[in-house]
């Protein structure tokens, strides 16, 4: 059976980091790549992490029902929409590799099976978090602290422990060093056959 591993994790969790080195690990995993309206930044490449849209192709998109799921988040710099296309994912051709939020997962899963998509949550204690998504905020050209701190607020909603054990997640994958934790990660993956 193909699979589709989500990772999700509060902001500064380094699940970007994560996702690309398990697409190092893993050539056979497809990336699932997501739209966004958001700006790129310093650094991002169209079609990699994200496909960069406009609003008025966001509501082309909508329109023409090619989601399985959208969100949208009031920013200190207007509203960003991050959505999955249908398209984006095929089990019948092999297993994935998802990055996104709780309620983004629930969608999915929703979609496709709990058998399917497997959740792989990462965590982060605040403090240290907060630390990295400064550091990270410090390399943009226009650093955007207001809505770093927006963020961070969010999520301690968004990936709150009610919210977790109600979408079933249980096992957790503590970041604090980085090259142990995608190898707990990259074992548990293959623990699904891949």
């Amino acid at each position: 059976m193909h699979h589709l591993y989500y990772l999700m994790g509060k902001s500064a969790s380094g699940k970007d980091t994560i996702y690309k080195r398990l697409l190092e690990l893993f050539p056979a995993l497809k990336p699932m790549i997501l739209y966004t309206t958001r700006p790129k930044r310093a650094g991002e490449q169209e079609g990699e992490t994200y496909y960069f849209i406009t609003p008025e192709q966001l509501a082309e998109m909508t329109a023409a029902d090619r989601f399985i799921e959208s969100r949208t988040y009031h920013t200190k710099h207007g509203d960003w929409t991050y959505c999955t296309a249908k398209e984006s994912i095929d089990l019948a051709a092999g297993s994935w590799l998802g990055i996104g939020t709780l309620e983004s997962y629930e969608k999915i899963r929703a979609c496709f099976g709990d058998e399917a998509v497997i959740p792989v949550y990462i965590s982060v204690e605040d403090g240290l978090r907060l630390q990295r998504a400064l550091d990270r905020e410090r390399t943009q050209a226009v650093p955007a602290y207001a809505e770093m701190c927006r963020r961070f607020l969010t999520d301690s909603q968004d990936f709150s422990a009610e919210k977790l054990a109600a979408a079933g997640i249980e096992k957790c994958f503590e970041n604090t060093d980085l090259e142990a934790c995608i190898a707990e990660i990259a074992d548990w993956i293959r623990s699904f056959g891949v």
